[in-house]
């Protein structure tokens, strides 16, 4: 039996995504991605020539957390409307993070964001990050993220070899 590739390679954590990837990641068609899009106004992709999309890494945690609270905590779209207006959109994406990382990299990386924003609330001031803990703990978060996807690809193709 022949196996076919049917992804691209692994991108970097940082590159942007089509709206089939972020389909495929986040196991949604992609009509609910432009649903989505036309029911709140803060899911924002980049459009190229003839309306293409590309998706930050930012625009995915947002998108992702919409699916947690929709799929996973039984939101209705209303209900998710009122979150971003009560909450904001930060939480939204924290929400998507949180519901993707299990790993020590995404504890991170919330953690420095969560440090260095001096608009969030007390809870949040509570880490006490000066900027070069920011800065060094950004940098594991990055390599960790490169290392699990590494870890990944790896696994992906043992499992394709096998």
């Amino acid at each position: 039996m022949t196996v076919i590739e049917t992804t691209s390679p692994r991108k970097s954590p940082d590159a942007f995504r089509t709206i089939s990837e972020v389909a495929v990641e986040l196991d949604v068609p992609q009509h609910v991605l432009r649903f989505w899009e036309s029911k709140f106004a803060q899911i924002k992709p980049l459009k190229r020539g003839g309306g293409r999309r590309y998706y930050r890494p930012e625009d995915v945690d947002l998108l992702r957390g919409v699916r947690a609270l929709l799929y996973k905590d039984g939101y209705t779209i209303k209900g998710v409307q009122k979150v971003f207006r009560d909450q904001g959109v930060r939480f939204v994406m924290e929400t998507g993070r949180a519901a993707n990382d299990d790993s020590v990299a995404g504890i991170a990386r919330t953690v420095v964001e969560r440090g260095g924003d001096e608009s969030s609330d007390a809870e949040d001031q509570d880490y006490g990050l000066d900027r070069t803990a920011k800065s060094i703990l950004s940098g594991i978060a990055r390599r960790l993220e490169a290392l699990k996807a590494d870890l990944d690809a790896d696994a992906d193709e043992e499992d394709a070899s096998g």
